[in-house]
C-alpha cells in the first residue's frame, strides 16, 4: 500500500507542471501585449468602423482613452499569444504522448487558432453590424456611444464568440481524456441544441431573435463537427469498438 507521501508526490508533480505551463502562457501574453502597443491605435480605428469611426464616439473621463488603449492591446495580445497558450494547455492535459500522437497537439494548435479567428471575424462582420443597427436605432432616440462602453461591448462580443467557436477543440480534448465520446454527443444532440440556444441568448447583447439565430446556426454546425473531432480523438480505439 502506498504511503501518504507517495500518494501526494504525483499530485504535487502535476501541480508544479501546471504552474510552469501557466507561467509560460502568462509570459507569452505579457510579451504579446507589449508588442500590440505598436498597433493598438489602428485596431481601435478598425473596431470603431461599424459605428461610424472614432469621431462618432465620445470620452467622458480623463483616463478613458488610455483605458481603452490598454484593453484593446490586451485583447490583441490574447489573440497573438493564443497559439502558445493553447500549446501549453494541450501539453498539460495530454502528457506522455507517443511520437505518432504528438501531431495532434500541433494540429490542435492550428485548428484552435483558425476557429477562434473565424469566430472573431464572424462576430465583427456579421453579428456586430446588425446588433449595432438594432441598438442605436431602438426607439429612434439619438445615441452617441461612449468610447469605453463601446469598445468594452465590442471586445466582449468578439472574445465570447471567438471562444465559443473553439467548441470542436474543447470536445477533442475532453474525448482524448475520456470525459466524452462521439456516441454520447450524437445521442444528446437535442439537449445540445437547447444549451446552444441558451448560450446564444446569453452572448447575444440584444433581444432580437434574428441575431440569436445568426449565432445559433454556426454553433449547431460546430457541435456536429465536434462529434467528428470526438471520433478522431479515439483513433484506432474507436475503429475497433465500431
Amino acid at each position: 500500500m502506498p504511503t501518504e507521501d507517495e500518494t501526494l508526490m504525483p499530485f504535487w508533480a502535476h501541480f508544479e507542471e501546471l504552474r510552469k505551463r501557466l507561467l509560460i502562457g502568462l509570459v507569452a501574453l505579457v510579451i504579446a501585449t507589449f508588442v500590440c502597443f505598436s498597433f493598438a491605435e489602428e485596431a481601435i480605428r478598425i473596431l470603431a468602423q461599424p459605428v461610424g469611426g472614432v469621431t462618432a464616439l465620445q470620452s467622458i473621463e480623463v483616463t478613458e482613452n488610455i483605458g481603452v488603449f490598454m484593453r484593446v492591446s490586451l485583447m490583441c495580445g490574447v489573440i497573438l499569444a493564443s497559439p502558445v497558450i493553447l500549446y501549453e494547455l494541450l501539453a498539460f492535459v495530454m502528457p506522455g504522448l507517443k511520437p505518432g500522437e504528438k501531431r495532434w497537439v500541433f494540429l490542435g494548435l492550428s485548428i484552435g487558432t483558425v476557429f477562434f479567428v473565424a469566430g472573431v471575424l464572424f462576430a465583427f462582420y456579421i453579428m456586430l453590424p446588425r446588433t449595432l443597427e438594432f441598438l442605436v436605432s431602438f426607439m429612434n432616440v439619438q445615441t452617441v456611444p461612449r468610447f469605453s462602453g463601446y469598445i468594452k461591448f465590442v471586445t466582449n462580443l468578439l472574445f465570447l464568440i471567438g471562444v465559443s467557436f473553439e467548441m470542436p477543440l474543447i470536445v477533442f480534448i475532453l474525448a482524448k481524456i475520456q470525459v466524452v465520446n462521439a456516441g454520447m454527443l450524437l445521442k444528446q444532440w437535442r439537449y445540445a441544441i437547447i444549451l446552444i440556444a441558451v448560450l446564444s441568448a446569453v452572448i447575444t447583447p440584444t433581444v432580437d431573435p434574428v441575431n440569436m439565430g445568426l449565432l445559433m446556426v454556426p454553433l449547431i454546425g460546430l457541435y456536429f463537427v465536434s462529434i467528428l473531432f470526438a471520433f478522431l480523438a479515439k483513433g484506432k480505439e474507436a475503429k475497433k469498438s465500431d
